[in-house]
């Protein structure tokens, strides 16, 4: 692996590379990073397994010393990949307290932030396209079939006239 970040690798059983590609990997990749599962309901709202958390998702600690623990999350490190939930602080010696980074991949969303219309835009958009009308979904289903049929008869007549000219 070279030493700064390859968009073509694809994967390595060897932990140092692993960890090369997560620690040089850019922004807009280590974003993904920071996806959390959602909880079982709302995997059946959004039909999705994972989002990428925001500020102000109510999220689950599935697993540490916080184990179980509710809270907002308070801010976002992309660069870290970590997150901040109000209800989690450790004490300092002196008393005072502070607030503990978490990674995403102990976490559940339990409620999502929805005050960004964006977010889950393209799902709901997808939704309506196909619930218009139920003969609207019936003329795409033929609309297909016999683009099928007439891909495959050209492919048919190409092959005849290769045949044709090989003779």
């Amino acid at each position: 692996m070279k030493s700064k970040f390859s968009k073509k690798w694809e994967a390595s059983k060897q932990p140092r590379k692993q960890r090369k590609f997560r620690a040089n990997a850019p922004l807009h990749i280590r974003k993904k990073f920071l996806s959390v599962n959602l909880s079982k309901e709302l995997r059946k709202k959004y039909g999705k397994r994972n989002v990428v958390v925001r500020k102000g998702d109510k999220v689950k600690i599935q697993v540490g010393k916080f184990k179980k623990q509710e809270g907002k999350i308070i801010r976002v490190f992309t660069k870290l990949s970590k997150v901040y939930i109000d209800s989690v602080q450790a004490k300092k010696q002196d008393g005072s307290k502070v607030n503990v980074k978490i990674q995403p991949s102990n976490l559940q969303i339990i409620e999502l932030n929805l005050e960004d219309k964006k977010r889950f835009k393209s799902k709901t958009e997808e939704k309506v396209k196909v619930t218009k009308s139920p003969t609207d979904s019936a003329k795409t289903l033929v609309d297909e079939t016999t683009k099928k049929k007439n891909k495959e008869e050209k492919v048919e007549k190409k092959l005849r006239v290769k045949k044709e000219k090989t003779k």
